[in-house]
């Protein structure tokens, strides 16, 4: 089994590929597939598959007796002199018993300039992570590459001190001081009164899901810190619309909000995929906070993927928002 997972994992790697799912079927039947460069991909089955799912679940510690439990848990395993840092995670679906294998450290090596083919938007980013405050939020859907830009750019920060809240800890670190919360364990409001004690200057909070990290961030912000954050949304505007959802002032986030940036993953560039990104700057936020319109000339995301692919970056049959 180890053998198999070797194999598998050495197969992620290449692509760069973060999660690896895993479906047991009734027959007990394994299905394995991966997300390679926006789109799924199934991984041709062994004989020995279907012992695998039972194998991650002993390797995270696991019990295995109570496989249809919801259950978390993480190891780590060196592939090719790479130490990998692994969580799995298992729940029971609709005939079947699904699970996903998240590489933690998976995002080694990828610079800014890997982001984006668009020099102005990579400028804008660094711009924006060189404040001393204000919030700023990557939003997309999910397989938009949220993350990675996330990482990547905190990565770029030079002698600041960055802590991060996380649920849970998505990509580890060496170079920052990582705490995930739990309701069990630690709280997001918890965290972040252990955290200003030392004297951040960048906060970074992990992917926004509830009011609780809405209000964390915003909060943050408003006490003179930087903050990072991902969202789950379709456009600029419909992210800060969520943080209003998720009970956020709108006279809050005019105050901290610093920019905005929707994306999505492309095959294309140099590297071999690409992000295609809106901005919204805090001009574009100001004038949509008092017209509840986005200003003359803004380029939305339709705008700058049709734009992509007359330059030839990204093929013209995913030119889709």
């Amino acid at each position: 089994m180890k053998e198999r997972l070797l194999e598998i994992l050495r197969i992620a790697c290449a692509y760069n590929v973060s999660d690896i799912h895993f479906s047991l079927h009734e027959d007990e039947s394994l299905t394995i597939e991966m997300r390679v460069n926006g789109k799924i991909r199934v991984l041709k089955s062994s004989d020995a598959d279907e012992r695998l799912f039972r194998y991650l679940m002993y390797r995270a510690d696991l019990d295995v007796s109570s496989i249809y439990l919801p259950q978390t848990g993480s190891f780590e395993e060196m592939v090719d002199g790479r130490r990998l840092s692994l969580r799995f995670a298992a729940v029971s679906a609709w005939h079947s018993v699904s699970g996903v294998l998240r590489i933690l450290n998976a995002q080694s090596g990828i610079r800014a300039e890997d982001l984006c083919y668009d020099r102005e938007t990579i400028e804008w980013m660094r711009e924006k992570m060189a404040r001393r405050s204000g919030l700023l939020i990557f939003s997309g859907p999910t397989g938009s590459g949220k993350t990675t830009a996330l990482y990547t750019l905190l990565d770029e920060v030079s002698q600041r001190k960055i802590f991060t809240l996380e649920d849970p800890v998505e990509v580890i670190h060496e170079n920052y001081v990582q705490i995930q919360v739990s309701e069990k364990q630690l709280t997001y409001a918890d965290g972040i009164k252990q955290l200003m004690r030392h004297d951040p200057d960048i906060i970074m909070i992990g992917e926004i899901r509830d009011s609780t990290a809405a209000q964390m961030a915003v909060r943050s912000a408003l006490t003179g810190h930087l903050v990072v954050t991902s969202l789950h949304s379709f456009s600029c505007v419909g992210a800060i619309e969520r943080m209003i959802d998720l009970g956020v002032a709108k006279s809050m986030m005019a105050e901290v909000l610093c920019g905005v940036c929707n994306q999505r993953l492309f095959t294309g560039g140099p590297k071999g995929r690409t992000g295609i990104y809106e901005i919204m700057d805090e001009r574009d936020i100001a004038f949509w906070n008092e017209t509840g319109h986005l200003p003359e000339g803004f380029r939305r995301l339709k705008e700058r993927i049709e734009e992509a692919v007359q330059l030839g970056i990204i093929p013209e049959e995913e030119a889709s928002v």
